[in-house]
């Protein structure tokens, strides 16, 4: 069944504003109308309860959201790593995120928490109310609890790596809640409820891939060797068990993909990673699903600063393109850093499919749609469709070689694992008993930070290795006292956590106090 994008419907459930059919003007005046729907009388069939799951992923797309101008909520990710830099510096929030000086009055982190607590909100609607629909294919029901579930555990997980302690909180709300104005969790009880929402998805029936963008079991396995890695180091630092249950987990995806090479593999070309045509895929495990008609790929921020790379003539703005350093870091030969081949582009075509121009630096281009935006000779169709990657074979691998290792030095499954990255690059891999447990460590982490750039990802690998990948030097630094590159701002023990926002604070005085080293209310 493909699953239908339905814009808006989490507002329409909460306003009871969705129309069910026409009502005479008579029967208006004497009877409710069936277009008011609330909470409680509308989760009656299972349609319902899909229409209720279609408001959860829509609510997923605030990822991609404006913060203002030249801006999304996305590059609140981004802008810290020090990989990447600003062509424009027109929306102080995001110098502010560039400069680390960044705290709870920034657009793109009020917007990120609103964001995955309406996530959160709508996942708890759903989880408390389809239960009770009857009657409802078992089949059916499960599966729709269970990705609802992944997608509650994938928000509480962005949050609890964002901030720390936070409110937890797992059944609709109403003002009447006793705990309308909850307290912070610790992040202990968070992960708990994380694991077990993920081993429930586990468990729901569902397919390993799913082509129409819904959850599947490969993107439920993942996350779990996500959460389980993450779990593993810091702030928890739960060591050796928790290494193996993220190797185990990751290895459980691999040993599909081997038998399945056609259902779940890497792509052969870098192009493949960014194209309309292979979005839910092979190599995408899990991604936010985007539709011009509801909402188009909001990656554009990326495009090069007033350069006619697109049918919009000079249009981009240029407020994520990488650093100088971050570029030069990759090695020599790199396929990644190849023009028009890798992930950053030196040169493009005029207005998208005319003639060949420079452009004067490499740009990334790994969210760039050709399909919409032309390419030689090709008019681009202008519906920028391409959806953003969640979670990709190739951080399965890397996750694996990294958990693997933990458990005592790399072993051959560990190293064919991280090799295969490295092979799609054209590099040359040392042997395997030229690596130690101390070297093969940091050489998987160059390779997540080379493989994984741009994708919200490399923010999340520095706060739970408290390691930064130092671009001069080819090394690791402390997360503390790390210089980004970008703005020559140094990292400081604050930075591990996002502020919380002042409006939030002031709202819930339960919250208590701000993280450290922000500004209170």
């Amino acid at each position: 069944m493909k699953f239908p994008i339905i814009k808006h419907v989490g507002t329409a459930l909460l306003s009871g504003a969705m129309l069910l059919g026409p009502v005479g003007c008579s029967k208006f005046l004497v009877e409710q109308a069936p277009s008011n729907l609330t909470p409680a009388n509308f989760y009656t069939i299972p349609d319902h309860a899909e229409a209720a799951l279609a408001a959860v992923y829509d609510n997923l797309r605030f990822f991609g959201d404006g913060a203002g101008i030249f801006s999304s909520n996305w590059q609140m990710l981004e802008a810290p790593t020090g990989t990447s830099t600003t062509e424009t510096a027109q929306n102080s929030d995001l110098n502010n995120l560039y400069g680390l000086v960044y705290d709870g009055n920034t657009q793109h982190i009020v917007n990120y928490w609103n964001g995955l607590y309406k996530v959160i909100a709508q996942s708890n609607q759903l989880l408390d109310k389809v239960p009770g629909i009857t009657p409802m294919d078992a089949a059916q029901k499960a599966k729709i609890l269970g990705e609802a579930k992944f997608l509650r555990a994938s928000a509480y997980f962005s949050a609890v790596r964002l901030w720390g302690d936070i409110p937890l909180i797992t059944a609709p709300q109403s003002a009447a809640s006793a705990d309308f104005l909850p307290t912070r969790a610790p992040q202990e009880d968070i992960y708990k409820l994380i694991v077990a929402d993920l081993l429930a998805a586990e468990a729901a029936g569902l397919t390993w891939m799913d082509p129409s963008g819904r959850v599947n079991l490969a993107a439920v396995k993942s996350q779990l060797a996500r959460v389980y890695l993450t779990m593993a180091g810091q702030p928890l630092n739960k060591g050796a068990a928790y290494y193996k249950l993220a190797a185990d987990k990751a290895f459980e995806v691999i040993t599909y993909a081997n038998s399945n090479p056609a259902t779940i593999n890497l792509f052969s070309s870098y192009g493949d990673i960014h194209k309309e045509s292979t979005k839910n895929t092979v190599e995408q495990i899990f991604m936010l699903q985007y539709n011009i008609l509801v909402a188009g790929n909001p990656m554009d921020n990326m495009y090069p600063n007033f350069k006619p790379v697109t049918y919009n003539g000079p249009s981009g703005t240029g407020s994520t393109v990488p650093t100088p350093a971050f570029y030069k870091s990759y090695e020599a030969g790199d396929l990644r850093t190849k023009d028009q081949v890798g992930y950053f582009y030196t040169s493009y075509f005029t207005n998208g499919n005319g003639a060949p121009f420079d452009l004067g630096g490499p740009y990334i281009f790994k969210h760039f749609d050709q399909t919409a935006n032309g390419t030689f000779g090709v008019a681009g169709t202008r519906s920028n469709n391409l959806n953003v990657p969640q979670i990709r074979y190739a951080e399965v691998l890397l996750m694996y070689a990294e958990a693997q290792n933990e458990g005592g030095g790399p072993t051959q499954a560990a190293y064919d694992a991280f090799k295969r990255i490295r092979d799609r690059a054209a590099l040359t891999t040392p042997a395997l008993g030229a690596y130690t447990q101390a070297t093969f460590r940091e050489a998987v982490w160059r390779e997540r930070w080379h493989e994984l750039c741009y994708e919200q990802i490399t923010w999340f690998d520095m706060v739970r290795l408290r390691k930064v990948y130092n671009e001069t030097t080819n090394g690791f630094d402390d997360f503390v006292g790390h210089i980004n590159q970008s703005s020559k701002q140094t990292l400081q023990s604050k930075h591990l956590l996002f502020p919380i926002g002042k409006q939030e604070l002031l709202n819930n005085p339960n919250l208590k106090t701000q993280n450290p080293g922000y500004p209170g209310v």
